[in-house]
């Protein structure tokens, strides 16, 4: 019990909500990207291709081939979609919970599968990766974005070691 509540209290202390201004600067970003969502998981793919083999529908499958497909598409746009949900909710005390809600669920959905901590770090990279060249960046948009996914990515780990959230 100890140990829970010594790493509750680690969680807390280095969990840092973006302001304001960091979150416009992060939806700001996104904005100018998330309308190329199937550009954006080919991206994830071609520079992690061990996240494509997760998928049943693209596992063992060419990239070029499956990239103008409908299934494709779809996923790609829920990813997305994802994303742009819990951005929209940032940096906003009173929207905390729902983003706590939609991550912890995300995490959770994504322990049932398997999918290890390496995978979002490389997830990460790489999207991170497609927006530094496709959107506004700078320093700034750099450490909002590093802000926000550490933010993000701490409720997702702490599900993938069965210990979500509250």
């Amino acid at each position: 019990m100890k140990f829970l509540i010594v790493l509750a209290c680690i969680a807390a202390a280095s969990a840092a909500p973006l302001d304001a201004d960091q979150a416009a600067l992060v939806r700001n970003a996104w904005d100018s990207v998330k309308h190329s969502e199937v550009d954006i998981l080919a991206a994830v793919f071609a520079a992690h291709p061990d996240i494509q083999a997760r998928f049943p529908k693209f596992a063992g499958k060419d990239l070029a081939s499956i990239k103008g497909s409908a299934d494709f598409a779809l996923h790609a746009t829920r990813i997305v979609s994802f994303i742009t949900e819990v951005l929209t909710l940032a940096g906003n005390p009173s929207t905390a919970p729902a983003v706590k809600t939609l991550v912890n669920q995300l995490g959770h959905e994504h322990k049932n599968r398997g999918i290890p901590k390496s995978q979002f770090n490389e997830f990460r990279e790489a999207v991170t990766d497609y927006l530094s060249h496709h959107a506004s960046w700078g320093d700034n948009v750099a450490a909002a974005w590093n802000q926000a996914l550490d933010n993000v990515y701490e409720i997702i780990f702490a599900n993938l070691d069965g210990h979500p959230v509250a």
